[in-house]
């Protein structure tokens, strides 16, 4: 690390500030010389002090998981963020847009956990034991940092610009469907505005559950049963507009509606 505990602090701030006041703030690479583990501590600063607020977290989502979606935010590694019970909207819930600064959505998977995942040298056959079952998920991203101008350290530091996430309500055992080869799309107003699979995903969405409960273990917060993994996306991110309904399918899986009010 190269960050102190006061420099830790006060980009912890910033970031917290930018949520509170909806005001974008410049990117934190341009102050400070940030690595992946001073920003990681810069999250959890701020997840640390949320949970003292009365926030409960509710899962973990995977972020930057697609090439395309690295491609668009030039960042070339995943990255994992903090769910809390606040962000969670369900099926064709209003959304509005006062709550975000510049929301996108992306076409994922959650994962349900019906056991802890806690210990060392974790496998993906535990994975696939604890995961209970799956529903379609669309994730709203969002940014503090203005206009999307970041890089791997910013958007890990800005709890890998997590924003909201709306569930599906149709539970699908793991081999009811094909988590794999699931092709995705999402729809405005009967048009294709994006489109995946779930091989998009790593190579594939439980690789991704995988990655995750083990950087969850080094990083002292395991997954633990009850949580909600969000796979990351099968595709690219999709600009939102007020006053406008996304609607996401997944083969297998079924539709979820993200219904923006201006």
């Amino acid at each position: 690390m190269s960050l102190d505990q006061k420099q830790i602090l006060s980009a912890a701030t910033a970031i917290r500030e930018a949520y509170e006041t909806k005001s974008p703030i410049d990117a934190l690479r341009k102050s400070y010389d940030m690595e992946i583990d001073d920003a990681y501590a810069v999250q959890e600063e701020n997840t640390k002090y949320w949970l003292k607020q009365g926030r409960l977290l509710s899962g973990r989502k995977i972020g930057v998981t697609s090439h395309a979606v690295q491609s668009q935010l030039g960042v070339n590694q995943p990255d994992f963020g903090m769910l809390f019970s606040d962000m969670a909207f369900a099926d064709g819930q209003e959304i509005s847009m006062s709550h975000l600064l510049q929301p996108r959505i992306e076409g994922e998977i959650a994962f349900y956990l019906g056991k802890d995942l806690d210990s060392t040298g974790i496998t993906l056959a535990e994975v696939l034991s604890a995961i209970e079952y799956a529903v379609a998920a669309i994730e709203v991203v969002d940014s503090r940092i203005a206009a999307w101008d970041i890089q791997i350290t910013d958007t890990i530091a800005d709890n890998a610009s997590s924003g909201l996430y709306v569930l599906g309500s149709r539970p699908v055992k793991l081999d009811a469907f094909d988590h794999l080869n699931c092709g995705m799309v999402i729809e405005n107003n009967g048009e294709v505005v994006c489109s995946g699979q779930g091989s998009a995903c790593l190579g594939n969405p439980l690789n991704a559950c995988l990655w995750l409960a083990q950087m969850m273990i080094k990083y002292g917060r395991p997954l633990k049963a009850g949580d909600l993994i969000l796979s990351g996306a099968l595709g690219p991110l999709t600009q939102v507009e007020g006053g406008q309904v996304y609607e996401m399918k997944i083969e297998g899986l079924g539709s979820v509606r993200a219904d923006f009010t201006a």
